[in-house]
């Protein structure tokens, strides 16, 4: 039975941050949203619905009641949620359950609503993470229980997204995993395993899918297809660019009305850029850091083994996301697609988001007694 705990407060300087983020982050979306009104894109009441009620208002209501829940009950779940997380994600390519857009398999129906489960693969995979290194943590520089098991855990998520395919998912997924294995006491020989073997992968992804390496080449040269693969990452930059160091105001975008692609999902940043300049995204990337520097801080003051990996986990796949997100609409990374955690439209990312917040503040109660 899930036991409830409310005698400790939660880490007040986490929850200001995630008010500022979320509310920073309506701002933004509402003014983004405006973009696709006037280009009569339909739908966009629905769509606006599903974030604002979907992901910010349930997605705080799972927040609230995961805080209250004692974090250490998902240890014994860990491995029940992660096989379901993987099931759900397969359920992506079940024939009239599973929806295709442009070639990709990576949403499913349920009634009136589209889900995106690679997102609760996340929390699943960070979870299982945690209860593994927790019972094995004495056999973690032994390379079968160490490396061996933390293979076999991201093995099938890994075959899934890769199929998908939904590459910005597997790589915050992978990082996130990687840090916590580097946290959990991995040898630096397995760690350079990890690293090679992941440049042996990118490379194959690489060859066998034309569309990434378009994105690759775009990347390190941006002038190239200015009109086609270049195109978002051209229009990104001008949008940035024309913001100018206080931007042109809330809801004075130009590139979000007829050349940003997305604007309120992958491109959104580059709207925010442009209406609060290079003065708003500096605060709206500090308040990312600030949140990795307290969501770290409540690792280490966690003394349960468990929490403490859970921490480390749950900050870096929010922050890394948010930081990949920015770094691709800036030209410092290739293109994603991944959205903007607390910003962007999504659903089921923002809920999942803050049902990860939400078990995080529960740590944080833990971490206090300390």
């Amino acid at each position: 039975m899930l036991t409830l705990r409310s005698k400790n407060p939660v880490d007040k300087l986490l929850v200001a941050n995630l008010a500022i983020l979320l509310s920073l982050g309506v701002l933004i979306f509402a003014s983004a949203s405006l973009g696709l009104l006037a280009r009569g894109t339909h739908a966009v009441s629905s769509m606006v619905a599903n974030h604002l009620i979907f992901g910010v208002l349930l997605g705080l209501i799972v927040a609230y009641v995961v805080s209250m829940i004692k974090y250490q009950i998902w240890k014994e779940y860990a491995f029940y949620l992660y096989g379901l997380s993987v099931f759900a994600t397969a359920l992506v390519f079940v024939p009239h359950i599973g929806l295709e857009i442009l070639g990709a398999h990576r949403w499913i129906h349920i009634g009136s609503f589209t889900i995106q489960p690679s997102e609760f693969l996340k929390v699943g995979v960070l979870l299982a993470l945690a209860a593994y290194f927790t019972r094995y943590k004495s056999r973690v520089n032994d390379f079968r229980w160490g490396l061996g098991g933390f293979a076999l855990i991201l093995l099938p998520p890994t075959a899934l997204l890769l199929a998908q395919p939904d590459n910005g998912t597997l790589g915050i997924i992978l990082f996130s995993a990687g840090a916590m294995y580097l946290a959990a006491g991995a040898r630096v020989r397995d760690i350079a395993i990890l690293v090679l073997g992941g440049i042996l992968m990118l490379s194959i992804v690489l060859f066998v899918r034309p569309y990434a390496l378009d994105r690759m080449t775009t990347f390190l040269d941006p002038s190239k297809d200015p009109l086609t693969t270049g195109y978002q990452l051209r229009q990104s930059l001008i949008a940035v660019g024309s913001g100018g160091v206080f931007g042109r105001g809330f809801g004075q975008s130009i590139q979000k009305f007829n050349y940003l692609p997305e604007p309120v999902s992958d491109s959104i940043f580059a709207v925010a850029a442009e209406e609060f300049g290079i003065l708003g995204a500096v605060v709206l990337i500090a308040l990312y850091m600030l949140f990795a520097a307290r969501g770290l801080f409540i690792a280490t003051r966690t003394p349960d083994y468990f929490g403490a990996l859970l921490a480390v986990g749950i900050t870096v796949y929010i922050v890394m996301q948010a930081f990949i997100n920015i770094a691709s609409m800036i030209g410092v990374m290739p293109m994603t697609g991944v959205p903007l955690l607390f910003v962007s439209h999504g659903g089921t990312a923002m809920l999942t988001a803050l049902g990860a917040v939400g078990i995080l503040l529960s740590i944080s109660r833990r971490s206090q007694q300390s």
